[in-house]
């Protein structure tokens, strides 16, 4: 069966959004909704996998939406929506929770980092959370999925699922018309864009993380200009003499190589730009990474401070955002419930 490309992603309102989730996902999501169909979420039955506030989860939900719309998400050209709204979600997920294996779901990483060594306090939520992801995806039979390195191998389960599907329910499926015997397709991760892995300010070697107990750590989405440039100034550097000559060099020592690559990327030039600009302007300042610093402050501002100010102006209008909820939740309504009729009637149920 030949599916209509269509692209699924999403990320959870829990925290503040950040320069990461901007450069490793947001501007990739902007320039596909230009040509593709384009579903986006904000996943917050995802959110509830660790326990939250009601009252900040709500307005989390509308402070992420807001970020979405006010980075450059269309509403009018890609769906926007919050998870829970789409009922398809979780009766997939249940479904996908009897077609994965344990033993799947016990070699996914992310699972074991989160839940540590309390592991068995953990709630089964954390633990089945990829097969929800499967559904988050399939529900919309998406072919593509803009993923972090982080998520690819939830990405790779999504797969499997896809596949075994598609193999226990083969004459089932061929039954329903599809000759091929393929109902979902096997979705495709797309790791693009200007900066796919940005990384925390303070530890060049770990990924910038709302959950990060250091706010220090990463440039938050709704950080005004002061607290920008205070937490560039602090970002971490090393102690070596001089910069970096060439891109390998810039490789071995990974808080230059962090930030670099992020001024390269918000100022939209080639990480060999970037570095060019390090080198130009290291005798600047009582550091030779001071006018990098300053560079990156700059362009910095330049691209978050509108951001910030339209989040602004939609959280002071809530009910516009629950308006664009409503209307993505619909619309993408319209395309998971066929899909889910037709699993109900793959899988054996009766509808009335």
């Amino acid at each position: 069966m030949a599916f209509k490309e269509r692209v699924f992603s999403g990320m959870q309102p829990t925290g503040s959004l950040h320069l990461g989730n901007y450069l490793g996902a947001m501007v990739q999501w902007i320039e596909m909704q230009k040509t593709h169909e384009c579903i986006y979420c904000v996943v917050d039955l995802h959110a509830i996998t660790v326990k939250q506030d009601p009252a900040e989860l709500r307005q989390s939900i509308r402070q992420v939406t807001a970020a979405y719309i006010a980075s450059g998400l269309d509403p009018q050209k890609s769906i926007v929506f919050n998870q829970s709204q789409v009922a398809q979600h979780a009766e997939l997920a249940w479904i996908f929770n009897c077609v994965a294996r344990l033993g799947w779901l016990n070699r996914m990483t992310q699972f074991k980092e989160k839940a540590g060594k309390d592991r068995e306090n953990a709630s089964v939520g954390l633990y089945a959370y990829p097969n929800l992801m499967a559904a988050d995806i399939l529900a919309y039979q998406a072919t593509h999925v803009p993923v972090g390195e982080d998520q690819k191998q939830h990405l790779e389960l999504a797969r499997d699922i896809a596949q075994k599907f598609n193999n226990d329910f083969r004459d089932q499926i061929i039954a329903a018309g599809y000759d091929d015997g393929i109902f979902f397709p096997q979705p495709e991760p797309v790791i693009t864009g200007p900066a796919t892995r940005v990384m925390s300010l303070r530890d060049g070697t770990r990924k910038m993380s709302k959950s990060e107990p250091s706010d220090m750590s990463r440039i938050n989405l709704m950080d005004d200009v002061d607290v920008i440039a205070d937490k560039i100034k602090r970002a971490k550097t090393d102690m070596e003499p001089a910069p970096p000559s060439n891109l390998e060099e810039l490789k071995a020592r990974p808080e230059i190589d962090n930030l670099v690559g992020i001024y390269a990327a918000l100022a939209g030039i080639t990480k060999e730009k970037g570095l060019e600009t390090l080198i130009s302007t290291s005798n600047e300042g009582p550091s030779i990474f001071t006018g990098l610093k300053r560079a990156l402050t700059e362009v910095a501002v330049e691209k978050l401070g509108p951001i910030r100010t339209e989040v602004q102006r939609l959280m002071a209008d809530p009910a516009e955002i629950d308006r664009i909820l409503a209307d993505g939740s619909q619309r993408a309504r319209t395309i998971a419930a066929p899909v889910m009729d037709k699993v109900k009637d793959i899988v054996g149920f009766v509808r009335s």
